[in-house]
This record gives C-alpha cells, structure tokens and sequence, in this order.
C-alpha cells in the first residue's frame, strides 16, 4: 500500500538521521568524560576508546528510544505542516490507521532496544568496571612511569624513577619513600632491576644509601648498601566488596529476585516497554496546526519522553526500597501510559471533544423536549 510504504520510508530516513546526530552527541560527551577519568588514573589511557565504545553500547537503549521517539514525532508533524495529512485523512486514512505501518517499521528497533536493555547494556558495563579494577589494582612497578612520582596501591610507597629501560626490567636513579609499621624510610639506589624469586616479585637496588627513622622521633639511621632487594605488590584482582547493579547479567537477576535486583530488572524492562508507549505517544501528540509553528509541539513531546524515563529511575529506586512492588509498577507506570495514550489517539481519532460532547447533550435535550 501506498501510504503505508511512503511512512516507513519516511520514518527510516528521518530515525537514521536523527539517530546518526544522537550517538555523535553521546560519543563526544563520553569521550571528554573517559578522558578526565583516565587522566585521574581510572583507566588506562591507551585504553580510552574502548572504554567509550562500550559506554555508548550502553546508552544505546536510551538513544534508540529516543530517536524512534523524535522520528516518529517529526515525520508526522512534517506531513501535518505541508498538508499531506489532509489528503491520507480526506481519502479515507484516519490518525488510528497510522499504527500499522509505524509498527511494522519500528517492530526490529524495539527488539533491538530489549535486547540491548536486558543483555548488552549489563555485559558493556562489566568490562568497563573489570577494566577499570584492572588498572586501579596493578602492582607498585606497573604504576612506576619515568620522571614521575607514583603512589603504589597502598598508598604506602612513592616510587620515582630517572629513566626506565623496560627491555631489560631496569632503571637508574631510582628513590623511594616509605611508611609502614611506625617508620618511616627513603632509600635511593643508582640502578634497580626486577628479579623474580620463587613466585614473588622483588626490586633489586644497587649502590645506595637508605635514611630510616621512626615517625615523630628523631632517632635517624643512615645505611649504604651495594645491593638491597625489596618486595613489592603483585596484582591484586580479588573480588569486589560489592558488585554493582549494573554489571550482573538480567538472567542471575531473575535467579535471585530482592527487591534490588528487581528494581534493575524493571528499569531495564522499561526502555523496550516505553520505546512502545512513546511512539503511540508520538502518534497522538504529533497533530498540529499547520498555520503554527511546530517547535512547541516538539518541545512538549521532548517533555513527556524526558518524564517517562524519570519515572523509570524513580520506580527503580520506589522498587528498590520495597515502597512499591514490581508487577504494581509496571502495570500503573506502562499499563497506564499505554491505555492513556491508547485513549489520546481514539479521541484524536475520531475527533472528540467537550464542545461536540456538551453540544450532542444539548441536543438530545432539545429532541427530547420537543
């Protein structure tokens, strides 16, 4: 059918474009914000584009919704405005028979948006959080970088070497400060090298001295030495005290349904539930006077997409703290939207109104009186 094959083309070009603008937009604002993290020493520098790949994989859900939100309401206020709604409406086309065709364009976004919501959106998450660990947890000699100083892991060490020939896992002019156990002790060496001694890692000075004294006390003991060899830290990945909501896959979720876990889960649910909702949404609000301009329309529109997803996160946390169960949310948050948008775009519609209601009443009356 003619009208229904000209929306989805419409539709297609106008979600492409906007969509196209929308992770441009998010891949800028995630690459600044990786870029201070990293430079914080969150993640490893060399690592920043893949951190902000998998960032955006997890805004995905979030754009897709948005931009079948705004393509929908653009296309069809562009019909409204140029007059071509008059003609589908006056050849027998009604507002109602818009949904088949935006369905069947839209029905692969909203399985996509699931999918990402409820199993990409969890895994892109997990190797941010484990790269992040990975690099907050290196040993004391991965953190070393020449001409700088570095605090190791446990804030108990300050490394600082001249000049580093990682080849050969050795350094000249190195320094180090230490804290541990009430003492306090510099030591600075002409070389250092890494030796590994059974399954330990040790750094092993050469032609020094080392300044030891206990903290708060003056008691100073000065040594020199030809060849020292200290421990230091390998890498610690042990588990988090805590895991995060985010990183746990939807399935071991569900394995363990708390009130925590099921606030994630409904908040996940609900971006493929409200992608739904806000193109029916989309269909009834896009009606506008062609004599106006449109952007007020717009901008109404962008308000309700931008209150639904605050609900989401409120009915998370509502979930969360057991203020509101989970099948009581879904069903009043998207039942209700679904059925209030549903009911929008029957009285859109059929064209009903107070006026004509109020009107038919009066006239009943009249008839009745007569």
């Amino acid at each position: 059918m003619l009208f229904h094959s000209s929306i989805r083309k419409e539709l297609a070009r106008s979600f492409g474009a906007t969509l196209i603008v929308l992770v441009t937009v998010v891949m800028t604002m995630t690459l600044i914000r990786t870029l201070g993290q990293a430079s914080r020493g969150s993640f490893n520098p060399s690592d920043v584009m893949l951190v902000m790949g998998y960032n955006v994989l997890a805004f995905l859900p979030n754009i897709m919704t948005m931009g079948l939100f705004v393509a929908t309401v653009g296309t069809l206020s562009r019909l409204y405005r140029d007059s071509e709604m008059v003609i589908w409406f006056s050849s027998g086309v009604g507002l109602g028979d818009l949904l088949a065709p935006l369905l069947r364009f839209a029905w692969p976004i909203l399985l996509a948006v699931a999918t990402l919501a409820l199993f990409v959106l969890p895994w892109s998450n997990k190797q941010v959080e484990d790269m992040r660990a990975h690099y907050e947890n290196r040993g004391d000699l991965d953190r070393v970088q020449p001409g700088q100083f570095q605090e190791s892991a446990g804030g108990t060490r300050v490394f600082f070497v001249e000049k580093s020939l990682l080849s050969q896992h050795s350094a000249s002019n190195v320094f180090i400060a230490t804290i541990e156990k009430g003492k306090e002790t510099v030591t600075s060496a002409r070389s250092g090298r890494i030796e590994l001694i059974g399954e330990e890692r040790f750094l092993v000075l050469g032609n020094g001295q080392r300044l030891e004294n206990s903290v708060g006390k003056s008691d100073f003991k000065l040594s020199e030495f030809e060849r020292y060899s200290i421990q230091v830290t390998q890498d610690q990945l042990g588990g988090q005290a805590e895991i995060p909501l985010n990183t746990i896959s939807t399935l071991e979720l569900m394995r363990q349904p708390t009130p925590h876990h099921l606030g994630e889960i409904a908040w996940r649910m609900g971006f493929a539930l409200a992608a739904l909702n806000l193109m029916i949404v989309a269909v009834a609000t896009s009606r506008v006077n062609p004599r106006l301009g449109r952007s007020g329309n717009l901008v109404f529109s962008l308000l309700l997409f931008q209150v639904y997803l605050n609900l989401l996160n409120l009915g998370q946390a509502w979930i969360s703290t057991n203020k509101i169960g989970f099948l009581p949310f879904m069903v009043l948050l998207h039942g209700g939207v679904l059925a209030a948008s549903l009911l929008w775009l029957a009285a859109r519609h059929h064209n009903w109104s107070w006026r004509r209601l109020l009107a038919s009443r009066a006239a009943a009356r009249d008839k009745a009186a007569a």
